[in-house]
């Protein structure tokens, strides 16, 4: 299965992704912040990110635009799974280059479904 890193400022949100993803046979890495999510993919090459946006300090919409124009890290699909449900937020996110946009609360068959499409192209 995929390794998958989360990039989350709530320990409980964290720990949801992480009890849904590991049932289901994924690794999950973790990440409290955008900088911190941005060193550890580029260190560990996940498979897929889940970027939450906001975060002190360096947020997930500045950690993903780092990830994606990175040639080091620009072939890991990145997956927005935020609160802010705003078409403006969306529209946002693709620019700086997520594969994905997910709003919080996600439920276990879309997280899914999403990390499956994005890791097919």
């Amino acid at each position: 299965m995929a390794r998958i890193l989360v990039v989350d400022d709530s320990p409980t949100e964290t720990e949801a992704f992480r009890s849904m993803l590991e049932k289901n046979g994924h690794e999950v890495l973790t990440a409290e912040n955008g900088a911190d999510g941005v060193a550890l993919a580029r260190q560990e090459k996940p498979d897929v990110v889940l970027m939450d946006i906001v975060m002190p300090g360096l947020n997930g919409f500045q950690a993903t635009r780092q990830l994606t124009k990175d040639p080091e890290t620009e072939h890991i699909p990145v997956i927005i799974v935020t609160t802010k449900d705003q078409e403006t937020d969306r529209v946002w996110g693709k620019r700086q280059g997520a594969s994905g946009y997910l709003v919080k609360p996600v439920s276990e068959a879309t997280l899914l479904s999403e990390i499956k499409s994005v890791m097919a192209g």
